[in-house]
Order: structure tokens, then C-alpha cells, then sequence
């Protein structure tokens, strides 16, 4: 199963809607909506207003990446605007199993999000509280950057995690996804690939980036 979630960080925010349409259209799975606030991460993006009104204009499942330090202020605010998948990052929560459930009970699929840097042993505990785990392999703020390849064995390790454990969870990777990277991630147990500049950056168009990134994906 091979999943592609088009980053709207990379989008032209002057055309946002049609952008998320252009998504949609292409043939992408998932709508990734990347929201930062200055703290955790060096960059601002968008709130649920924005969620809001895009909302409006697709129905394909809206994946929010939460990378802010308080998520718990926000949880509710993002989930009525019309996220279906919320994650947020394990570095920035203090009551992370408080958090995912909380997600859980709003109706919504919840997800953890791990930085590079951060090791596996933070999931044991929580496994039962998770629908999908999103490891970045870049540092998180900006788009256009290059993959991390120790992303790579991290996600073949997780996989190995799950599968021990005998739930059913996602692994989702966000971060220099591309044709030339996308392969051996998923080869890896990767199946949700979030890709922002590698769709929207493609000289061919959306949907054409779309399908290369999942013909790459299942080479």
C-alpha cells in the first residue's frame, strides 16, 4: 500500500484552493496541512481558518501535522475545521498518551511525529494509542530539503516494532521525499509519503509528480 500526502506548505498560497484541487484531482491519497507557530519550529504557516476553508473545496482525508508547542490548546480548534488524521510531536507533549487520546475521542486518527534525532524507545508505551507514526527525515520548518538518509534503518526498525506488537498502525514519512528517495523507504515499511516541493516544484505538473512519486514507490 503506497500512499501519497501533497504538502500544501509547498502550494501557491495565493491559489490554495485550487491547489488542494489540483491534489485531489492528480491522484493524491491524503492532503498534508503542515502547521508551525514560530516556537517549535522556525517558521509560521497556517491555522484552522485556512483548514477551514480548503475543507470546503476537497474531500480527500486532511492529514494535520501539528508541529507547535502547545498542541493540546489547538487539538479541538484543528478537528472541527475538518482535520481527519491529527499528529502531533512527542518533544513538544508532556501527557503524550493524554494528547493522543484526547485526539481518539474527537472521532479523529492520531499520530505521533518523531524529529530525526528522536529514538524509537518514546513509542513502547503508546502503541495502543496510535493509528499512524510520521517520522521526519528532515528537520522540521522548512520545505525543500534534503533526506536524511539514516531515516531509512529508523523506518525499518519501526516497522519491526509494529509488526512485533501485532497492531496496525501507519508509518508516514515527511522530508525530502522524492523519485530518487522514495524507493527504498518504502521498500523499508514506509506507506504514507508526504512530499511538498517534489509535487508542487514538478515542471510537469501535480498529478504528473504524483505518479511518478508512486511509480518509484512500487519499482
Amino acid at each position: 500500500m503506497v500512499m501519497i500526502a501533497p504538502s500544501i506548505l509547498s502550494a501557491d498560497f495565493a491559489a490554495l484552493g485550487e491547489g488542494v484541487r489540483q491534489a485531489a484531482d492528480g491522484g493524491a491519497d491524503w492532503i498534508h496541512v503542515d502547521v508551525m507557530d514560530g516556537h517549535f519550529v522556525p517558521n509560521l504557516t497556517i491555522g484552522p481558518p485556512v483548514v477551514a476553508a480548503i475543507r470546503k473545496v476537497c474531500a480527500l482525508p486532511f492529514d494535520v501535522h501539528l508541529m507547535i508547542e502547545t498542541p493540546d490548546k489547538y487539538i479541538e480548534a484543528f478537528a472541527a475545521a475538518g482535520a481527519d488524521w491529527i499528529s502531533v510531536h512527542a518533544e513538544a507533549c508532556t501527557h503524550l498518551q493524554r494528547t493522543l487520546a484526547h485526539i481518539r475521542d474527537l472521532g479523529k486518527k492520531a499520530g505521533v511525529a518523531l524529529n530525526p534525532h528522536t529514538p524509537l524507545c518514546v513509542l513502547e508505551n503508546i502503541l495502543d494509542d496510535l493509528d499512524y507514526v510520521l517520522l521526519m527525515s528532515v528537520n522540521p520548518g522548512f520545505g525543500g530539503q534534503s533526506y536524511i538518509p539514516a531515516n531509512t534503518p529508523k523506518t525499518a526498525r519501526l516497522r519491526r516494532m509494529i509488526e512485533q506488537s501485532g497492531r496496525e498502525i501507519l508509518i508516514q514519512v515527511d522530508g525530502g521525499v522524492s523519485p530518487a528517495t522514495i524507493g527504498p523507504v518504502a521498500a523499508a515499511g514506509a506507506s504514507v509519503f508526504v512530499a511538498g516541493s517534489a509535487i508542487y516544484g514538478d515542471k510537469d505538473g501535480v498529478a504528473a509528480a504524483i505518479a511518478k512519486l508512486r511509480a518509484a514507490a512500487t519499482a
